[in-house]
């Protein structure tokens, strides 16, 4: 068994099966409780390898026990994840040289950059070369590498994917980001390709967020599990990427448009980089928070369902000059901490027949590094999970008509979601193009690319559909939510105590209806054909 428990308390799960068919009611109480406390400058903004940190995972770890989840099979509630810390000091140098020029890049204004090698002194001197998108996906006939050896070069790469054309609508998802867009994964592609590096040109609309993130996130310490990693990775400003391709006899308006024709090859540049990149360095035990309620039936018990929410956020930073240097992370994910734990509390009391597995990752801010380390270690066979049901920046303005499932479709999770939401007298969000690429961007993409159904559980104002159908006043409160967008990933993202929680209690009570519906079904959750990311044997 993966937890701690008693035949007694076996036995006495499975006399209470007879009422483990629906979901018990999930309270606002204990849900704004926790909110405001995960959301308060005590912890410190719940910085990875920070004390904010600490305290978060023994505030967790603490709340379980008391809710009465059980144990892992050691007796405790944590899982150890290995990470290595990197922070760029400010000795940090970089500089391109074209056309005879030397080009200066200011740190946090044309380029932020960092390493993930684990060395603390790295020195990169190398040609540079546009990739395009910097994609190899042989499912989609893409090579942006073709007929190129860019072993020891940095390359200069496009964020977001092959755009749609007229002869072919649906290439790369269509108008909607897929993996191959991701900064993630282009950063772990040009390790695979051999590269010294890789920058990134960021635009507003490709990446979907403006400058100020990845600023805020390279001004942070990154960290990354152990392994093979980029001697320089980060990202360089369009106002920099223009002025840098024109000194080197290129136009970025013209590759931008090569690199969207298929049989795109590498461009080489008149140019080079030089970058002299000093880190902080240290290695980083984190943890993963699990709590177990145990199933009912007998056979179906080995199985499991997963709810999901990252605990950390960007932690505190005394260093960055402003008077409020506590990134709090209210919403992102305060909010998906404080529903799992309020979920729980309620799951407690009638057990499903199935296994059902509350699970707090660490390190998503990092790139998903916690969801990553559980999927390479499960506690519970990835065989035999059934689903994994993920909140992240949930609702905080109040109820509404529908709720978003982006990323359900892909599985048999969207009829199950229909008749959950049509049970609650909701109507599923009407879907459009995931311009943003949200299904890649939290921790529900480790279980899907392990091969488990899983996707991101959304009021339709979170779920990147675009969706905004609120009970009360339309217009008020969709202004509030897409006000939003301006806090998100800065410190301003804090807990007020005049918000309406009740769309907040009605996102989690439709999860642990999802979460009981799959739990007490005959059978498993099934991808739909072509939508598998893994292979787990099911």
């Amino acid at each position: 068994m993966l937890f701690r428990t008693s035949a007694a308390s076996l036995l006495l799960a499975a006399a209470g099966a007879a009422h483990a068919q629906s979901a018990p009611p999930v309270a606002e109480a204990p849900l704004r409780a926790h909110l405001s406390f995960l959301a308060d400058d005590l912890l410190e903004g719940r910085g990875t390898g920070q004390r904010g940190g600490e305290l978060t995972v023994r505030y967790l770890e603490t709340q379980a026990a008391v809710l009465g989840l059980k144990p892992l099979a050691d007796g405790g509630y944590r899982q150890k994840v290995e990470l290595i810390g990197q922070k760029t000091l400010p000795a940090s140098q970089l500089r391109f040289v074209a056309g005879g020029r030397v080009l200066l890049a200011t740190f946090g204004q044309d380029v932020v950059f960092g390493n993930a090698n684990g060395n603390a002194a790295t020195r990169v001197s190398a040609p540079l070369v546009f990739v395009g998108y910097g994609i190899d996906a042989p499912d989609e006939r893409w090579n942006d590498f073709l007929g190129a050896d860019v072993k020891g070069k940095v390359l200069v790469a496009m964020v977001n994917d092959p755009q749609p054309t007229g002869a072919e609508p649906d290439r790369f998802g269509g108008k909607s980001l897929t993996w191959y867009g991701r900064w993630t994964y282009k950063f772990e592609e040009a390790v695979r390709q051999g590269a010294a590096g890789i920058l990134l040109i960021h635009t507003t609309p490709s990446a979907s967020y403006p400058w100020s993130v990845p600023a805020n996130s390279f001004s942070h310490e990154q960290f990354h599990l152990a392994g093979k990693g980029n001697a320089l990775q980060g990202w360089i400003s369009e106002d920099m990427a223009r002025t840098l391709l024109a000194a080197s006899g290129q136009d970025l308006d013209r590759l931008r448009a090569a690199a969207e024709v298929r049989g795109f090859r590498p461009v080489p540049l008149a140019a080079s980089v030089e970058a002299d990149v000093k880190s902080a360095v240290r290695t980083v035990v984190e943890y993963n928070v699990a709590g177990v309620v145990p199933g009912t039936d007998p056979k179906l018990r080995d199985q499991a369902v997963i709810y999901s929410a990252h605990w950390d956020h960007l932690g505190i930073d005394p260093d960055n000059g402003k008077p409020d240097h506590i990134w709090n992370g209210a919403i992102d994910n305060g909010s998906g901490t404080a529903a799992l734990l309020a979920m729980a509390q309620a799951a407690v009391k009638r057990p499903a027949r199935r296994t059902q597995i509350f699970l707090w990752p660490c390190a998503e801010e990092q790139g998903l590094l916690g969801s990553l380390a559980y999927v390479r270690h499960p506690v519970w066979p990835l065989a035999k999970t059934a689903a994994d049901l993920n909140l992240d920046s949930m609702n905080f303005v109040g109820r509404t008509r529908d709720m978003g499932v982006a990323g359900a479709e892909r599985s048999s999770l969207y009829a199950t979601s229909a008749t959950v939401a049509k049970a609650m007298g909701l109507g599923l969000a009407a879907p459009v193009p995931d311009l943003g690429g949200a299904y890649f961007r939290a921790d529900h993409f480790n279980f899907a690319k392990a091969g488990v159904p899983a996707f991101n559980v959304g009021s339709a104002v979170f779920s990147g559909d675009g969706h905004f159908d609120f009970e009360h006043d339309q217009s008020a409160e969709g202004a509030k939510m897409r006000a939003f967008t301006k806090d998100y990933h800065q410190v301003s993202d804090q807990y007020d105590p005049s918000w309406d929680l009740s769309g907040m209690v009605q996102q989690a009570q439709f999860t642990l209806n999802l979460g009981y519906a799959v739990a007490n079904a005959p059978t498993m959750p099934t991808w739909k054909a072509g939508e598998a990311y893994g292979k787990v044997k099911r």
